[in-house]
């Protein structure tokens, strides 16, 4: 297990996860002060724990507070991702929650997705889990960056267990999404079909009229489940109760923002409460400015700050 950074004062580490062998061991961060709530935040393509999480905790907001200091009752873990073969990267091995083809063009070889996808789910599912059971749902935050927010969305429309009071990501795009909107398209169509008319049923109500374009959201993400999980049970939506705060540079070389946006937009229609905010001139990574609104959103949307 990873040796947490030690600080002055320091209480004793709280119980770390069970050990994954397909993964190496995260970085656990304890809190300054007593453990209440856990943070899990997924690093980008190619990077790994020890080197994007010291440096996003450190990272000053405002006046020398940092991402860390603003939760002082927090333990971050911050897995990393198992070694995978890129293809794009002539089947190069490096770290990656799932491999993917170019973003100039997401909707080609998403077959590439799915087994990293179902993996990086289920560990971060663990994750969910294990931390549940320490500080309860209500304190357990999941975020991650880029490919990590990636993985982290679709862990999240994957979830069944409890909520947990909060996500977040930053420069991400969500797998699949074309697929999912293209669902939401059928049942559009279909419902104006229905709209239209038959004229030898006269009983049609207007409930059964609309009911195709309701259900929509269920079916995307009983497509996602069976496409990644390879089951399409228990489709519970959970991730409607999960506040969603998703940050993005107008800037960004590697993940445009319109990835962004069409992410965003697509959560919205399946239900999920999405917090969209742009910075302009932002390239792909975070700023002080972002993770201070991660921050304040984090403040509005759980009761900590009254503890």
């Amino acid at each position: 297990m990873s040796t947490p950074i030690p600080t002055p004062n320091s209480p004793p580490p709280p119980s770390t996860p069970k050990k994954h062998p397909e993964y190496p061991d995260p970085l656990i961060i304890p809190p300054l002060q007593n453990h209440k709530q856990t943070f899990i935040i997924l690093h980008g393509r190619g990077s790994n724990a020890a080197a994007f999480g010291p440096p996003f905790l450190d990272t000053v907001i405002s006046h020398s507070q940092t991402f860390r200091s603003s939760f002082p009752h927090a333990q971050f873990i911050f897995p990393t991702a198992s070694k995978r073969r890129a293809q794009i990267y002539h089947r190069s091995v490096i770290n990656q929650w799932f491999d993917n083809w170019s973003l100039a063009t997401p909707n080609e070889k998403t077959g590439l997705q799915v087994q990293g996808l179902r993996e990086s789910s289920a560990y971060v599912h663990s994750l969910l889990k294990d931390a549940i059971a320490q500080v309860g749902a209500e304190n357990v935050v999941l975020g991650g960056l880029s490919q990590g927010c990636a993985a982290a969305l679709i862990a999240l429309l994957m979830w069944d267990g409890e909520p947990i009071v909060a996500a977040f990501g930053m420069c991400g795009w969500l797998p699949f999404r074309k697929q999912m909107e293209d669902i939401f398209v059928d049942a559009s169509e279909s419902g104006a079909e229905n709209a239209s008319g038959d004229a030898d049923d006269l009983f049609e109500t207007g409930d059964e009229v609309d009911g195709d374009d309701h259900d929509a959201p269920n079916q995307a993400v009983a497509f996602l489940k069976e496409e990644v999980a390879m089951s399409a049970e228990g489709c519970s939506m959970v991730v409607r109760q999960i506040p969603l705060f998703l940050g993005h540079g107008t800037e960004d070389e590697k993940v445009p923002i319109e990835l962004g946006r069409e992410a965003a937009s697509c959560l919205e229609r399946l239900g999920v409460r999405v917090n969209w905010r742009e910075y302009d001139g932002l390239g792909h990574w975070y700023s002080s400015a972002m993770l201070g609104d991660i921050v304040d959103n984090l403040r509005l949307t759980t009761s900590w700050g009254q503890r």
